[in-house]
Formats: C-alpha cells, structure tokens, sequence
C-alpha cells in the first residue's frame, strides 16, 4: 500500500510543470497601457480643474462672509453661513464622486488590456505544457518553475 501511494505521488508529481510571471510588470508595458494612462491623466486634470474652480468660489465666500460678517444683519449672516456649509457639502460629494468615478473609469478602461494579457499567458501556459503558472510579484519563494515573461512578451510583441 505504502509502495503504491509513493508511486503515486512520485507520477503526480512529474506531470505538474510550474512557470511564474510578474504580472503587475506584464500589465504595465503592455500594448495600450500608455493610452489608457493619458486618458485618465486627462480626465483627472479636467477633474482636479473643476475641484479648484469649486474651492476658490469656497475660499471667495468664507473671505467675504468674515470680513463682513460683523457688519451683517442676522438673518443674511446665517444666510450666508448656511450658503457656504451647503458649497462645502457641494465640494465634499464632488471629491468623492470624483474619486469614485475615476475608479470606475480606470477599470474600464484596464480591463481589455488585462483580458488580453491574462489570454497572452493561459495561451503560452497551454502550448508549453504549464501545469500552474504563478504570478511572481505574490510569491516569496519559489523553486524548479520557469519565468514565461520573455514567452509571453513574445506572444504579445512586446520587445521592450
């Protein structure tokens, strides 16, 4: 029993062929990654833009509410009290509305560029015979597993 079970063991073993990659490095010089980096630097200008046009309008009103607010009459001070923590409460939900939509924009945008690279390594895992191909950047330590990059750019035609 004890002989069939090393057997085993030992026949199981042969047949798993490991590989590992550096995925985060493979996305990053893949084919695209560079527009799709403009795009968002462009559309966190546009928003950073509208931020500061929305915090200069903020900083104009509380200037102008306490260089006069002792001059004020009650009711226009609360007035403008109440102007200016409703333009806060504007800027604090565009922040996170902003944030929140770049997010949702760079995933959209990234998502073609990691299918195709995900594809890119299932597809030199299958034609190299890869057992389990492991991704580089999570693994502390590894042994008898071969690094596919160079295969991968080479499907990909990335010659950097």
């Amino acid at each position: 029993m004890c002989l069939m079970t090393l057997c085993g063991t030992a026949v199981a073993q042969k047949n798993v062929k490991l590989g590992h990659i550096n995925y985060a490095e493979l996305v990053q010089i893949m084919p695209g990654i560079d527009t799709v980096q403009s795009v968002l630097e462009r559309e966190t200008t546009e928003l950073e833009a509208q931020y500061k046009s929305m915090m200069g309008e903020y900083e104009k009103k509380v200037n102008d509410y306490t260089e006069k607010q002792a001059e004020m009459v009650k009711i226009v001070r609360e007035a403008k009290e109440k102007e200016i923590m409703q333009l806060r409460a504007r800027i604090e939900e565009f922040q996170q509305s902003a944030q929140t939509q770049l997010q949702t924009r760079q995933s959209e945008l990234m998502q073609p560029v990691i299918d195709r690279a995900k594809k890119a390594v299932e597809e030199v895992a299958k034609e190299n015979s890869y057992t389990y191909i492991l991704d580089a950047s999570a693994l502390v330590y590894y042994q008898d597993s071969d690094d596919i990059m160079a295969l991968v750019k080479k499907k990909l035609g990335i010659s950097k």
